[in-house]
Formats: structure tokens, sequence, C-alpha cells
């Protein structure tokens, strides 16, 4: 981002960046640098305000800014300390519960994975992830004062956090956990309650941050309009969804040819070998990417994570589980699958998935690790660029 990307010219609808704390503020970042420096602003216009961001990260950014620095060097700072600390602290959380192997291969695909990006740049997803993943720790754990708290910092921090109060409530009734469950079960909410406060005193709409989600939300033929969408850029391509018929032969066609390919070396693995199984799916899974792109990466880590959940659910444990479907759902519910990848990266549940298929199968592992890298690498330069990423 600092080196590379000013070399490059500058591509359609881009820029070429400068040496400089530039590279980390575009797209959100603009929204957060107005409520850190001006505060929010709402009018039921269906346009777009800043009321739609959670206010926590703006807040810290802008006690850091009391300290003399610019909201460019504090906003990157904060993202990046609390990235950094919720590593170490889910390393140390899966170490002593699933072992070292696990909790490796879960930081492994926590700082690989191409949407770690947002953890680098002016956005709250290391912010969420931190607070989050300290929440179900203390959850699990029956700490349910720190449940109260560090709940209420997470609901005050993304909408997502939301989810943590219906899984926390419905793991209290399976397990029969005492009423103090439920009492820090429902407190984790006084966040998100706040700040509906908040938006009622000042805009006299408790609701104003749900309301302005829908300038966010392409209007649509049908409900689920976007997730067919994404699913079909995999299967028939862009070109053949946008125009409603095949104007791209080939890719359907090539999309048929992996997928029965993929079948075929399956049947046959035993004769092939673990390893060259292994390598001959990761060239497959390759040539797939070079011709879904983006649509590809999104579906694997919302459905190929849902997926996981639901296979590892033992290992997980009842409160990661039900956590992990309830931030799911919560992101189904709105029906739409623009920034789902990147909320569904902030679900540590998913995270963890992924790291116990990884940790069981290392091959995966290398292949993916490098994979991920070259991918990452290039999200970064597009962000640098202020170009869409994801």
């Amino acid at each position: 981002m600092l080196i590379i990307a000013p070399l490059l010219a500058a591509p359609p609808e881009g820029i070429t960046p400068n040496f400089s704390w530039d590279v980390f503020h575009a797209w959100d970042s603009i929204w957060y640098e107005k409520i850190a420096t001006l505060g929010y602003e709402y009018i039921n216009d269906g346009k777009y305000h800043t009321i739609a961001f959670f206010p926590l990260y703006p807040l810290i950014i802008s006690g850091i800014m009391a300290l003399g620095l610019p909201f460019i060097i504090a906003g990157t700072l904060v993202n990046n300390l609390a990235f950094l600390g919720a590593i170490l602290f889910i390393y140390s959380w899966m170490r002593e519960r699933l072992g070292l192997k696990t909790a490796l291969w879960t930081i492994v695909f926590l700082v690989w994975f191409p949407l770690s990006i947002y953890g680098s740049v002016i956005y709250a997803e290391g912010l969420y992830l931190l607070l989050s993943s300290a929440t179900l720790r203390a959850f699990e754990q029956n700490q349910y004062w720190w449940v109260a708290i560090w709940g209420s910092l997470a609901t005050a921090t993304r909408p997502t956090g939301i989810a943590l109060i219906p899984a926390f409530l419905i793991v209290a009734w399976r397990e029969k956990r005492k009423v103090t469950a439920y009492i820090a079960s429902l407190a984790a909410a006084s966040g998100v309650c706040f700040y509906s406060i908040y938006c009622y005193v000042h805009f006299q709409d408790a609701l104003a941050f749900v309301r302005v989600q829908k300038a966010w939300q392409p209007v649509e033929d049908f409900y689920g309009q976007g997730w067919l969408k994404m699913l079909m850029q995999v299967a028939i391509g862009t070109r053949n969804w946008q125009h409603g018929a095949v104007v791209d032969f080939w890719h359907p066609l090539l999309f048929v040819v992996i997928c029965a390919s993929s079948c075929l070396i399956w049947r046959f693995r035993e004769k092939l070998g673990a390893t060259n199984t292994v390598y001959i799916f990761g060239v497959l899974g390759f040539i797939l990417w070079l011709l879904a792109g983006n649509p590809l990466i999104n579906s694997i880590i919302i459905f190929g994570g849902a997926y996981l959940l639901w296979y590892f659910r033992s290992q997980l444990g009842l409160v990661l589980f039900v956590y992990g479907f309830c931030s799911l759902g919560l992101i189904f519910s709105t029906g739409r699958p623009e920034s789902a990848e990147r909320y569904a990266y902030g679900i540590v549940s998913v995270a963890i998935a992924f790291g116990i298929f990884l940790s069981r199968y290392p091959r995966w592992g290398y292949i993916s690790s490098a994979f991920f890298g070259l991918l990452l690498a290039l999200y970064a330069m597009r962000f640098a660029q202020h170009l869409w990423v994801a």
C-alpha cells in the first residue's frame, strides 16, 4: 500500500496514492472521519447519513485526536492495535480450549484471509473482532460481569453485535443457566440501547440507524436477488447474468468442466493419493477464481463458513455455534450481499471453524495461505487506489 501502489498508474475510477497515511483512508473511513470531527447528522430522506455507523470506534478515535494526533493516524492506529489485540486474545483462548495447532491455524486464517485488509485500514473490524471475542469467552466461562461490559461495547461498535443477545439467551436456556446469565445477556444490549436513546434525543427517531440503511440497499425485483446474483456470477458469469442470456459461452462451459473434474478427482482420490488430490483441487480452485473472481471468495466465506459451523459444531461448543448462526442469520435477513463477506469475516466463530478445518488438513492450509496472501496484496493495492474491495 505504501510502496507498490504509489508506483502504479491510476486505474479507471481509481487514484495513484502518495506515500502517506492516506492509503488507509477510503470508503467507510470518510464516514468515520465525519463522525469523529463533526458529530452525527441525519434526516429521514432516504439518503446516506453518518447515523448508520455505530459510535464506539469514532468515539475512541476522537479521544486519541484530543492528544494531538490527526484523524488518519489515530483511526489507523486504533484499528490496527485492536486487530493485533484480537489476534493475541483469540490465539490464547483457542490454545487453551482447542490446542496449539487449531489456535495457530485460526490465526493464520484471520491474518492471511484477504478481507483482513479491513483490520489494517480505518474501519471498525479489528475493534469489533476483539470485543465480540472477549464477550463470547466471558459468557463461555460464566463471567457475567464481563459479559455485560464487553457485550455493551461490542453492540456499540457494529450492528452485527446485536446477534450476541439472542445467542446468549438461547444458550442460557439450553444449558439451564442461572438468572444472572439472562440478566448479563440483556445487559450486553446496553450499547445499542444507549445509541438508540441518543438517536431519539437528537433526531426524534430511536431507530434512525436502522432506517438509514435503506440508502445502501439497491432496488431489487425480489427478496434475495443479490444473493442469487452472487451465486450466478460464479456459475454462469457476470455478463450472462446482466444480459439474461448466454452471451459468454465459455464461462458456464468451464464451470461445468471444473465441477465434473472435481467429481472425478474425488471419485478416484484413493488412487491419486492424498497429496496429489489436494494439489489438483488447489489448481482447479485457482482456475475457478480466475474465472469467477471475487464472488467466489465471498461465497466461500459466507456459505462455506456456514457449512463449517455446522460440521464442527461439537468442537466449537454451543456458545460459538449459536452466535455464528445468529450472526449469519442477521446478515441474510437484510436480503442483500453488499459487505456481507466483510461482516462474515468478523464473526469469530467462522474463523475458528476454518481454523479447525485447516488444522485437520494442513496441506489445504499451505495452499490456501499462499493464495490468500496473493489476494491480500491485491486487495491492499486496490484499497490504496480507492477502488472497492470485495
